[in-house]
């Protein structure tokens, strides 16, 4: 049994097992927390005798891992889930869009910190929320992750193509970039839901405000066949080709899916530094397409993976991203590695990190995490590695890929503070929330004009 750490910050001299630093798992290592970000990380023996005045705290048959990011997500989202299972593609127009639009702040701030604590259990520390097109002020998302423990870099929805006008859309845009400039754990970014949802001259402005403030600029591009289709028709240029011409392109752009790229396209994201997020599961649940990230990685484009809301499970998301790769690109070329396990971990935690503006060159507040190294944020997770699947391990990074589960999480630390322990809040009433979202979920959704195509699977079946 592990002994159970103290919710409350102060400093910390943990010996685990394995330390996993950015070349890969380390025995004989020890960390220093102090505050929420690590202070010291290197060979036990030597953390050990530098720091005489620190009680160690020995952490057998454990691993000390940076925690994942999510390069996508959509928090106040979770009351439609299942709504969206078999559904054609497009759903936001016909689920997401009516949900989010009946959601208050209450509602709002349940279904957000839901999402996050499930992201939490899952072993993410940091999520890219891609905006709410909910009626509220965005403090109430804020406020749900903060509350919940998890770091957010926390999109504002900035489109203007229907109603808004564009000085209203930058001002908005200025004052939530000002808002959670210094915030500890929320982050600001700016958001387009897709490319046509704003004017011309606002995307080229918000990409300039994106770039100048170091945070990401989040435009979900390339998602679905249909939205290609009528760039073509409008512009005579494919979305990234668009955006390009533009000046949107660049290392603040934050693209979501990417999933229908050209080789002109995979040129344009390489050359300008654009980030993308790939969203395998997605893909397999609601896509045409799936991003070809290994081509990207070969390319040296920065991507990270998001779940798009899915599950929040990050060895699952690992999982899948391998597979979809396997199955897409693997299979037909005799390709038998697909990356291997480092390449996903990699691009879940430090390469994800840098996608969301939080990495090696860290955004507005100066904050790097992703990695665990001297002077990153303490975002970190403790796995126990007595579990069966784990336990007669040969090779720790393809045994995570395949055979991680949250259930061996034990421990979810972010800014230095443990959040979770085996899955559950230390500091606030998860099963409360858990009952609260029930009765809002039933309500919202019983509301909104949400279309579906299919009727629920059980009516269905029968």
């Amino acid at each position: 049994m592990l002994p159970l750490l103290s919710p409350d910050p102060g400093p910390l001299l943990l010996v685990p097992d394995a330390v996993w630093l950015p070349d890969g798992p380390a025995e004989d290592h020890a960390v220093v927390v102090t505050g929420a970000a690590f202070t010291d990380v290197g060979p036990a023996a030597r953390v050990l005798r530098d720091h005489p005045g620190l009680s160690p705290v020995r952490l057998p048959g454990c691993a000390l891992l940076p925690g994942f990011v999510d390069a996508h997500h959509h928090l106040t989202q979770s009351f439609g889930s299942a709504l969206a299972f078999g559904e054609p593609s497009e759903i936001f127009r016909r689920v997401w869009v009516p949900l989010e639009g009946a959601l208050d702040e209450e509602s709002a701030y349940v279904s957000a910190k839901l999402a996050a604590w499930e992201a939490l259990r899952g072993g993410f520390t940091t999520v890219a929320d891609a905006g709410t097109r909910a009626p509220i002020d965005v403090e109430a998302v804020a406020s749900a992750a903060r509350d919940a423990g998890l770091r957010c870099v926390l999109g504002a929805i900035c489109n203007d193509a229907d109603d808004s006008g564009a000085d209203d859309v930058l001002a908005r845009a200025d004052k939530h970039l000002a808002r959670y400039a210094s915030d500890p754990l929320v982050h600001p970014s700016l958001a387009v839901s897709i490319p046509e949802a704003a004017t011309e001259p606002t995307l080229t402005a918000l990409a300039r405000l994106a770039a100048e403030a170091g945070a990401v600029l989040q435009i979900h591009v390339n998602e679905h066949l249909a939205a290609v289709e009528r760039s073509l028709v409008r512009h005579g240029l494919r979305p990234l080709e668009h955006l390009h011409r533009l000046g949107v392109l660049g290392p603040h752009l934050l693209a979501a899916h990417a999933t229908l790229l050209t080789p002109r396209e995979l040129a344009l994201l390489r050359d300008t530094g654009t980030a993308v997020s790939y969203n395998p599961v997605a893909s397999a649940w609601k896509g045409n397409a799936v991003a070809p990230a290994l081509l990207m990685a070969e390319e040296g484009i920065r991507f990270g993976l998001g779940t798009d809301g899915t599950r929040g499970d990050a060895f699952r998301l690992l999982d899948a991203a391998e597979t979809a790769q396997r199955l897409t690109h693997g299979l037909a070329s005799g390709d038998s590695s697909c990356g291997g396990g480092w390449t996903w971990l990699d691009h879940g935690t430090r390469l994800g990190a840098d996608a969301v503006g939080l990495g090696t060159k860290a955004g507005v507040a100066g904050v790097r995490t992703g990695v665990v190294s001297a002077g990153s944020a303490a975002d970190f997770l403790l796995v126990d590695l007595t579990v069966p699947e784990l336990a007669a391990s040969h090779d720790l990074p393809w045994e995570l890929l395949r055979r991680g589960n949250r259930d061996q999480i034990t421990g979810v630390f972010t800014g230095g503070r443990l959040r979770l322990w085996h899955g559950r809040p230390l500091n606030w009433d998860g099963p409360a929330l858990v009952a609260r979202a029930r009765e809002l979920a039933a309500d919202v959704v019983g509301r909104a004009p949400i279309v579906r195509v299919h009727k629920p699977s059980t009516e269905a079946a029968r």
